[in-house]
Parts: C-alpha cells; structure tokens; sequence
C-alpha cells in the first residue's frame, strides 16, 4: 500500500509541476539579463513612458495583455504636445484633447512582443501591473527590451 502512496504523490508532484512550467508568464528581458517576470493575467496593465526624440514631451503608451495570453494591446497614446513626428491620421484611434494632452483611444493594435531600446534623453520607463521599472537608470543608450509572453520553461530554454 506504501508503494502505492508515493506513486501517486510522486505523479501528483509531476503533474503540478508540469502545469506550472507550461502557465504563461510576462517577460520583460533585457539584452544582459530579466528585468522582471508576472504571472500572465488577462487584463496585466503595461504602461511605457518616454520622452519624444522630436518633441522632447513626454508620452504614455498604455497597453494590456489580451484575453487569450497571446498578445499585447495597445489602448492609448497621451501625448503632452502636438506637432512634428507625431501621428495625427483619424484612422489612429479615437483622437481628443484633455486639455494640453492629445491622447488617441481606442487604437486597438495587437503585438505578439515588443521590442524597445533606450535613447539618449528619451527616459524609458515601464510600469508592469503598478510596479515602476525606469530601466534608463540601469542601462546604457541603444540597449534593447524584449517584453512578451511565454510559458515559464521557455525561460529555462533560453538559458
């Protein structure tokens, strides 16, 4: 009967752990190491904030993680000034303006991975489900971010 027992909680173990390797998680991967990893929710809020290498304003991007785990959403665009390098065609998204920000809503787009590289001035900073990243502080200009989702073994892969 003992034989039995650890049978079963050996399968049990395998079992749990073969579904929390297969789970879907939030990657944020810099060129030299993670930055952070969330588990994969639907709705998981990312917002990135830069300064505009044109307008030297800044701007919010206010992206979610879709239903199905699969992609990143982006839902809005704050820009704190209007002009060159700007988009401004009507086929963007919802356009308004609150007053000195112009922000377009509802703009919808899907991205399987995002793939970002700090700029000299530009200030990246990412805020994944309320915790703050300014990864500009930590690295140097033209370093690259890879932000996707995956299922945690792939982390294990990629080593």
């Amino acid at each position: 009967m003992k034989k039995y027992s650890a049978v079963i909680i050996f399968i049990i173990i395998l079992l749990g752990l073969g579904y929390w390797l297969t789970r879907p998680v939030f990657y944020v991967q810099g060129e030299k190491g993670l930055i952070t990893e969330i588990e994969a929710y639907d709705g998981l809020p990312l917002q990135i904030d830069f300064i505009h290498s044109v307008q030297k304003t800044p701007v919010e991007e206010r992206l979610h993680l879709s239903d199905d785990l699969k992609t990143i959403k982006l839902d809005s665009t704050i820009y704190h000034s209007f002009g060159v390098g700007l988009p401004f065609l009507a086929e963007e998204g919802d356009w308004h303006q609150e007053g000195n920000d112009f922000i377009i809503d509802n703009m919808n787009r899907n991205f399987p991975k995002l793939s970002l590289r700090t700029g000299v001035g530009t200030k990246l900073t990412l805020t994944v489900d309320n915790e703050v990243f300014p990864v500009y502080e930590s690295v140097p200009p033209g370093y690259r971010i890879d932000i996707y989702v995956a299922p945690r073994y792939q982390k294990y892969l990629d080593r």
